[in-house]
């Protein structure tokens, strides 16, 4: 009876950018990336893994610098174990294909279904993309002509793309869907022992048999409210009709969507406290939504301290669309304010029109330079 060990991973997206990171910290991610798929190899060594299944989008997409390339495909030759390439819908096997460039041996790119066999009772079959869209499920068109394996033999799918009950089914389901019902017959006839997908970048499980996994990306990519659990690889062990799928840790960075509601100086000193609290800040982005009233002490406190941490973070930006704070000064701290004559007019005119963030933002001005003490 063949037993196998192997890694499922996918989404590298090699020549990704992130518009918000700033030169230094998109150059740290660029590195980190691939330090992630190093780490593939690392893990592969210390779980016996034989081979490293990629499930698409290895590039964010055909037209990649030669830096990215190169570097590429040296950070596959120094992986330990062979690794199996399969084109997503990012890098599709067309014409201009960036998988037409010659790699290292231990590099097989999945350029169709036809079966590969790994090793003597260990065979890999891919559904790669041929085209930037598909107009119909290539994971099924894969399947369909296989045949249940003879007993002891173990035989690992490989798909990117969404699944029925995951995107919904009708007028809007795209017509590449997986169609996972079927994908379960094809592991209850015996025809496959595994499906690993790529696409969605956070590790998720699908269907009823818990053999039908999503990797997620090796490296986060989005924010936690869209990427869930990335930066994950899984060790899967396939051993007769037992298939046990381990989750590793093997990323670096972290994306985080922070939403707060801030309506007092002691609710800013909070906000302001998760932040601190990021332990790795330097390979952290983060987007904030603030809602509620301050007034001008909190709301000056709020971006001093903004400005402090923007230069540790990765980045650290709000999120302009859903952000609906709003400055009202109290009667005490207007008081205070050593301001006569022009100025005072001014300071009048601009807190009339405190929704403005021009208005706002010289409102606060004003304030630092004219509260008593400053």
């Amino acid at each position: 009876m063949a037993a196998v060990t192997f890694i499922h991973t996918s989404d590298f997206q090699l020549g990704m950018t992130r518009w918000f990171l700033n030169p230094a910290a998109q150059s740290r991610f660029d590195d980190d990336r691939e330090a992630a798929v190093l780490r593939l190899g690392e893990l592969a060594t210390e779980t016996g893994a034989e081979f490293i299944v990629v499930a698409g989008d290895v590039f964010e997409h055909n037209a990649l610098s030669k830096s990215t390339l190169l570097r590429a495909k040296d950070m596959f030759k120094r992986l330990p174990v062979p690794v199996y390439l399969l084109p997503g819908n990012h890098d599709p096997l067309v014409a201009d294909s960036i998988f037409f460039n010659s790699f290292a041996d231990n590099v097989h790119v999945i350029a169709d279904s036809e079966p590969i066999e790994v090793r003597l009772g260990v065979e890999i079959v891919g559904a790669p993309y041929l085209s930037k869209r598909a107009n119909y499920d290539l994971v099924r068109r894969a399947l369909e002509p296989l045949q249940p394996l003879e007993k002891g033999a173990v035989r690992i799918a490989v798909g990117h793309g969404q699944v029925e009950s995951r995107a919904g089914v009708g007028e809007d389901s795209d017509a590449d869907t997986i169609d996972l019902a079927f994908v379960e017959e094809c592991l209850d006839k015996g025809v496959i022992d595994y499906l690993a997908l790529g696409d969605t970048h956070s590790t998720e499980s699908l269907g009823r048999s818990g053999k039908v996994w999503f990797s997620g990306s090796p490296e986060t990519t989005a924010f936690d409210d869209r990427e869930r659990d990335s930066g994950n690889a899984l060790v899967v062990t396939v051993e007769g009709d037992q298939v046990d799928v381990v989750k590793h840790r093997v990323g670096r960075w972290d994306f985080r969507a922070i939403d707060a509601d801030v309506d007092s100086l002691e609710e800013v000193e909070a906000f302001l406290a998760e932040l601190e609290t990021v332990p790795e800040k330097i390979r952290t982005a983060v987007k904030y939504s603030l809602r509620g009233t301050v007034g001008l002490s909190a709301q000056a406190r709020l971006e001093q301290g903004l400005a402090e941490k923007e230069e540790v973070f990765a980045s650290l930006k709000p999120r302009e669309r859903t952000m609906d704070l709003h400055l009202a000064p109290s009667e005490e701290e207007l008081s205070e304010l050593s301001l006569s004559g022009y100025a005072a007019d001014a300071l009048a005119e601009l807190l009339e029109d405190l929704d403005n963030p021009t208005a706002r933002d010289a409102a606060n001005l004003l304030f630092r330079l004219s509260a008593k003490g400053a």
